[in-house]
């Protein structure tokens, strides 16, 4: 893994604001992104990672999640990349297996479109 991006990830659970296994959910996700043949660095996915950490963290809490709303503008680019849906949608169902906490809808649109941007960007 990217050494900034790792620093990121430590420095969020060294400072208590995410739990190890959130920490190590995230890892893995990048980790498989990174096989799929994306450029997973600071630059492309610093981002992504810190709002997959704090909205899992946040759910795990029992917290509201920032609501993303979804207009047409994103509606129309999310159909144009149905695989960042579908990888977003696969995303939230193991973070429901592995912590009890599933992506809502919103989160989901979201993720997808950090997902639709790093494939472009790098495949």
């Amino acid at each position: 893994m990217d050494p900034l991006l790792a620093q990121r990830i430590r420095l969020f659970v060294e400072s208590g604001q995410v739990r190890p296994e959130v920490a190590a959910f995230v890892r893995a996700e990048l980790d498989a992104l990174a096989a799929e043949g994306c450029a997973v660095t600071e630059d492309t996915t610093g981002m992504l990672t810190s709002h997959l950490l704090m909205a899992l963290t946040r759910l795990q809490d029992g917290e509201p999640v920032e609501e993303f709303r979804t207009d047409d503008v994103v509606a129309a680019e999310l159909a144009h990349h149905p695989h960042a849906v579908q990888r977003a949608r696969a995303v939230s169902l193991r973070a429901e297996r592995a912590l009890g906490a599933p992506l809502p809808e919103s989160e989901i649109n979201f993720l997808a479109m950090h997902l639709a941007v790093l494939r472009k960007d790098t495949l």
